[in-house]
C-alpha cells in the first residue's frame, strides 16, 4: 500500500511547506486540491507549473492526483464541464499527476439521465486523457455516492482512461458494505481516499481510527499495490485539530491495517 494525503487538510499552505510534511512523516504521494487560494490551478504559469513538477521530483514526492471539482453529471450544457476537464488535464500532465478527480453532482440522487449526462462527458475527453497519460476518476460523492452508482456511470463510458475514486465514507454512507463497494468499483479502481467521522449526524473530521468508518475492512479488500489517500476536510471544520500532528499517527495506523 501506498500513502498519500490531499491538501484539502492545510488549506492555503505554501507547496514547499507540504511536501515537507509528507517527507517527514512517511507519505508518499499528495492530492493536490485545484481551488483557488491554493498553489496548484489551472491558472498557474508555464513557468510556475514546471516548478512545482521539479519540487515533487527533488522531494521524491508522488502528486498522485489533481482534485477538481468539476460536476459531471450535473444540469446543463456540456461546453462548461468539458472545457474544465481539458484544463485540468493538461495542468495534470503538466505538474506529472497520474488522475485527475471529478465529482457527480447530479442532484438528491442518481438518474438515468445524470448518468447519461455523466457518461457522454467523460466519453468526450477521455481520448484526451488517454494521449496525456492522465486517467480520471469519478468520486463515490453526492449524487452517485455508493459504489454501484458510479459503476454504472462508467459501464456506459467503457474507457480505460476513466475510473473510480471509492471514498470510503460516502459509500460507507450510502449503506453499501465495504465487499459491496469494493465489488462494484474494483474493475474500474484507481485508488481510495479514507477519513474518520464520528457518524452520519457529524461528518467533522476526526483523526484515523478515531470515528466509525469502516477503514481496516475497506483496506484489507485492497491490492498490495493501491494508493491510499487521507482526506481531512479542514477547510469547512473550523474548530477540527490541525492536521499537521495526525500525519505521522495516522500514517502508522495505515501501515499496521495493512499489514
Amino acid at each position: 500500500m501506498r500513502l498519500a494525503f490531499s491538501t484539502l487538510g492545510l488549506p492555503g499552505r505554501p507547496l514547499a511547506d507540504v511536501l515537507r510534511l509528507a517527507t517527514a512523516h512517511g507519505w508518499a504521494g499528495l492530492e493536490l486540491r485545484c481551488a483557488p487560494g491554493e498553489p496548484v490551478h489551472p491558472e498557474l504559469t508555464a513557468t510556475e507549473r514546471k516548478a512545482a513538477a521539479w519540487a515533487f521530483t527533488i522531494t521524491g514526492t508522488t502528486p498522485l492526483t489533481l482534485a477538481g471539482y468539476t460536476g459531471v453529471a450535473a444540469p446543463g450544457d456540456d461546453a462548461e464541464p468539458v472545457g474544465e476537464l481539458l484544463e485540468q488535464l493538461r495542468l495534470a500532465a503538466d505538474l506529472g499527476a497520474r488522475y485527475v478527480r471529478v465529482f457527480p453532482r447530479g442532484g438528491d440522487a442518481p438518474t438515468a439521465e445524470a448518468d447519461e449526462r455523466a457518461a457522454t462527458r467523460l466519453a468526450a475527453v477521455a481520448e484526451t486523457a488517454r494521449l496525456l497519460g492522465v486517467r480520471i476518476l469519478l468520486e463515490t460523492h453526492d449524487s452517485h455516492r455508493g459504489g454501484r452508482d458510479v459503476a454504472r456511470v462508467l459501464d456506459l463510458v467503457g474507457h480505460p482512461s476513466v475510473g473510480a475514486l471509492w471514498d470510503v465514507m460516502h459509500t460507507h454512507l450510502a449503506g453499501e458494505s465495504p465487499e459491496e463497494s469494493y465489488a462494484a468499483l474494483a474493475p474500474h479502481l484507481g485508488y481510495v481516499q479514507v477519513k474518520d467521522i464520528a457518524g452520519p449526524a457529524d461528518p467533522a473530521p476526526l483523526p484515523l481510527g478515531a470515528g466509525v468508518l469502516p477503514l481496516a475492512a475497506c483496506v484489507r479488500l485492497l491490492p498490495p499495490d493501491c494508493w491510499v489517500s487521507w482526506e481531512y476536510e479542514a477547510p469547512w471544520f473550523p474548530q477540527a485539530v490541525p492536521l499537521d500532528g495526525l500525519l505521522g499517527p495516522a500514517a502508522a495506523l495505515l501501515t499496521r491495517l495493512a499489514g
